[in-house]
């Protein structure tokens, strides 16, 4: 059996091996020549999946290690008879820990608190959930709306949309991208949306580009509807606007999810689907392929400091947000044709970011609520 994996796919010819042979080839640049003789394809996000791509070549099941679809022609690929299948929720956490750190970061960096503050989060489903707990965990008010899980669910506690966006003094998404109604999400955060904000809250997209009409958002922002936005998703993509960019309180080049974690659970879900459909036992030992995390344990003292600057300190120590913002800073300064090849490189190069739960505190004089908000947050307590 051959099996040609994109380049991007974290472990991919490590797991893949174990199934057959396995042919890496970066991932724009896989052609249907490359297809003719293979069995399966397993990518990423930067691989479109298309009719054309899989047009008269032998290849029957398609893996994507990612949660989202976009870039899957699902309609092609049942007309062809090629089963496939993608990773729901393989990153939901890693993009739960990228919210946590970037509010803490912008509530330092601004003198606010997050406890008390309420919190829109537009999106409940693997992603959203988690980040509504995590912001319970920090003793903030969280409103949910999510449409498709209140039609199918009793749970008082969603609320509709203008409810949550006149409310809320933090607004972040966590949809998948949906073209077709009765709820499509294509550019749902539009001029409307942004005008029904609480005048001065804080906008979040790490969701998809295509759900945020950017140049809404820039009104906003001018009209003070907007104080600070943090944007990981762009359109276009891997080219990014410089106008947004600029007005962004925090930027990165789509990594939220980006977790060691979180790409490391998509190959094992493509893997173990691939197993299942061509009915071959599965031998890859995860644990073994698994790195030491490089921040195995943090001591630190709390006596005397707030909640927020103890967590804050504590998640900078695993994952500093505002180094990826720098990264795409520095990346916006070349000129268009590199700002697309170096956005696609900081994502092909990002450095390995463990998640939280790979992480010991060891945090003297903690109070008791302290020590239930690291805990809560993913880590581990000494």
């Amino acid at each position: 059996m051959k099996i040609v994996c994109a380049e991007t796919v974290l472990l991919g010819e490590c797991a893949f091996a174990n199934a057959g042979e396995t042919v890496v080839i970066p991932d724009r640049e896989i052609t249907r020549d490359h297809l003719h003789d293979a069995d399966a394809l397993i990518v990423r996000s930067k691989t479109k999946i298309t009719r054309e791509l899989l047009q008269g070549t032998d290849v029957k099941f398609v893996g994507t290690a990612t949660a989202g679809t976009d870039h899957f022609d699902t309609t092609a690929m049942a007309d062809l008879g090629i089963y496939w299948c993608a990773a729901p929720g393989c990153n939901a956490n890693s993009v739960s820990e990228y919210l946590v750190a970037a509010l803490l970061t912008l509530g330092h960096r601004h003198g606010f608190y997050l406890e008390g503050k309420t919190i829109g989060v537009i999106g409940c489903g693997n992603v959203g959930s988690r980040v509504a707990r995590k912001c319970r965990a920090l003793d903030m008010q969280v409103l949910c709306n999510d449409p498709p899980l209140a039609a199918r669910s009793p749970d008082p506690d969603y609320y509709p949309l203008e409810a949550v966006l006149s409310e809320s003094d933090i607004v972040t998404l966590h949809v998948p991208l949906v073209r077709e109604k009765p709820w499509p999400t294509l550019r749902m955060a539009d001029y409307c949306f942004f005008e029904q904000l609480k005048p001065g809250a804080l906008f979040i997209n790490a969701a998809r580009g295509s759900v945020c009409d950017y140049d809404a958002l820039l009104a906003a922002k001018d009209a003070g509807a907007v104080s600070q936005s943090v944007i990981d998703v762009w359109m276009p993509e891997p080219s990014f606007r410089i106008d947004v960019l600029k007005t962004a309180n925090l930027a990165t080049p789509h990594i939220a999810g980006h977790s060691y974690e979180g790409k490391l659970n998509g190959t094992i879900a493509c893997f173990e689907e691939l197993c299942k459909f061509f009915e071959i036992r599965n031998t890859w030992n995860v644990a073994a392929s698994l790195p030491e995390p490089e921040v195995p344990r943090i001591e630190i003292e709390c006596r005397g400091r707030d909640d927020e600057e103890v967590l804050l300190d504590i998640i900078k120590r695993v994952y500093d947000i505002e180094m990826d913002d720098r990264l795409i800073r520095d990346a916006a300064v070349q000129c268009e044709i590199d700002r697309a090849r170096n956005f696609d490189m900081l994502r092909k190069n990002y450095r390995m970011r463990r998640e939280f739960q790979n992480t010991s505190i060891s945090a003297h004089n903690a109070s008791d609520e302290l020590t239930r908000k690291i805990k809560a947050l993913g880590f581990a307590m000494d």
